[in-house]
């Protein structure tokens, strides 16, 4: 998740702060200080992290493109430069622009605005851009919320008191809840001093870049790792009393699938899974497991001369073609697998799977698969050429049927037409007729919708009224019959309004 800083470097930012000692600085010496802090903690927790640094004040400028080079980074902070008034909305079209160019709209993204809470003045301040929301042209919206996933953080160089006495913190609560509210407003405790920016960084850090540290397990083999990016606690919507749900830090192996029988599945995110144990000096691409295998161990394959699972495991899936199943909580899993990165170079990665006993419907329940050993048969075949996947439903899924569906009362007519039209046409049309009567009984019943059931009985029984003396007897007898069944399951009575049941036609002397 890449991560762009955008730094407040108007003339409100220089306004000085005494510090114990005597010693003078300004407000943007301490946001230098608490960024080269969370700089030199990413450089050794989150290596792998991309992350941007823009400066602002009525424009905005991109100092730092997107990069994992955290002396870059801090190197720009040093060279900061001081410039006029705030513009968020400025800003925030630039931190758009930049994100998008980069890594389009689909990628999410934190956001570190760096500020200390002044709005700036007149036109193009934060004040004024929050209350013309309602009165912009289509061509001239507000960048909130941005069109790419968002977690924005917005570190204040000032305390809350300081923000309270104007209109200063409810104005960035609400920029905070236009961003999509995924987020959070840190504000310096006590007075202004190198300790109290400390404290805010390191609240920031605990919340959004604290490493994950997870235990790998197959059986009695186990290994540290690291997960990166730290997997978020998901809520599913679906659940009467929704909570979130976080990944346990034991991960448990619980089988190995070919990469066909899995194919392309449906996650809710990915992850490198990275040893802890790994000398510094591995490349910060991955495990290090290259195309040459037979070689010696390289440094990524060997901490400190000792065997490492997380390493074998990578190695093994990369050859066999395979991914594992790995248990993340209670009925929630996920797969291990090899990533390419290059020719040389590959990744472990882990992908997470809705949560639920059978994320993958092809593949039934996970708790059910086994091992080939204990099958009565090989499943795939002596010599592989058949797979026991996609398992076949026992239910025809809804979707494969030809579900009737009203959206409009013209769509509804047309199906009371279709069946009046093969009403006038009897007997020669009886199948076609008792098929489209069943079709919208069906439906009736689905939706609840008793009253059509009683009208088109009616409707029936005044077709039966008004057909011609050269009509065919059976007609009047199929046309009776069929008004019968639908006032009867009308009624809601379960003897005659099963969904499951049919309208047959009625069996006369006149009936082939």
């Amino acid at each position: 998740m890449p991560t762009v800083i955008l730094m407040d470097v108007s003339l409100s930012m220089t306004r000085p702060v005494s510090l114990d000692g005597g010693d003078e600085f300004q407000r943007k010496n301490l946001a230098v200080h608490g960024l080269n802090m969370l700089f030199e903690h990413m450089a050794s927790n989150y290596r792998l992290e991309f992350t941007s640094l823009m400066a602002f004040s009525s424009l905005w400028e991109l100092l730092v493109p997107f990069t994992r080079d955290y002396n870059a980074l801090q190197e720009a902070l040093g060279n900061l430069e001081d410039y006029d008034k705030t513009c968020v909305e400025s800003a925030l079209n630039g931190v758009s622009s930049v994100v998008q160019q980069e890594w389009g709209s689909a990628c999410p993204c934190q956001v570190v605005l760096v500020t200390d809470g002044s709005l700036g003045i007149g036109k193009g301040s934060l004040r004024q851009s929050l209350q013309s929301l309602k009165h912009r042209a289509d061509d001239k919206k507000f960048p909130l919320p941005f069109p790419f996933p968002t977690k924005m953080f917005i570190m204040s160089i000032a305390n809350a008191e300081e923000l309270q006495t104007t209109d200063a913190m409810n104005n960035l609560e609400e920029l905070l809840h236009l961003s999509g509210g995924d987020g959070q407003i840190f504000t310096m405790e006590g007075p202004l001093c190198m300790k109290s920016v400390q404290g805010m960084f390191g609240r920031l850090i605990d919340h959004a870049y604290s490493p994950f540290h997870a235990v790998l397990h197959c059986g009695n083999l186990s290994s540290d790792v690291q997960v990166f990016p730290r997997p978020e606690p998901i809520v599913m919507d679906e659940e009467v009393d929704p909570m979130p749900r976080s990944i346990n830090p034991d991960l448990e192996l619980v089988g190995f699938i070919e990469i066909a029988d899995i194919s392309s599945p449906p996650v809710i995110s990915r992850h490198l899974v990275l040893p802890i144990n790994v000398n510094k000096e591995v490349d910060e691409v991955g495990t290090g497991a290259t195309d040459e295998l037979e070689e010696e161990p390289s440094a990524s394959q060997m901490a400190g001369k000792n065997p490492n699972f997380c390493v074998l495991l990578h190695g093994s899936l990369k050859v066999e073609g395979m991914v594992a199943l790995v248990q993340l909580g209670p009925e929630w899993y996920g797969m291990l697998y090899s990533q390419a990165d290059s020719k040389k170079k590959s990744n472990l990665m882990m992908s997470l799977f809705e949560p639920g006993s059978e994320p993958l419907p092809w593949l039934g329940k996970i708790t059910h698969l086994g091992p080939i050993s204990e099958a009565a048969e090989n499943p795939y075949g002596e010599d592989d050429s058949k797979s026991p996947f996609p398992l076949q439903p026992s239910v025809k899924r809804s979707y494969a049927q030809n579900v009737t569906v009203w959206i409009k009362a013209s769509g509804l007519q047309t199906d009371v037409q279709k069946i009046l039209r093969n009403a006038r046409k009897l007997p020669d049309k009886t199948q076609t007729f008792y098929k489209e009567l069943n079709r919208l009984r069906k439906a009736a019943l689905a939706f609840g919708f008793w009253e059509l059931l009683k009208g088109v009985a009616d409707l029936l029984e005044r077709e039966c009224t008004l057909l011609p003396d050269s009509a065919h007897p059976d007609a009047a007898f199929q046309l009776s019959h069929a008004a019968q069944q639908l006032k009867l399951a009308s009624t809601g009575d379960s003897q005659y309004a099963a969904f499951d049941h049919n309208i047959a036609p009625m069996h006369t002397d006149f009936s082939s």
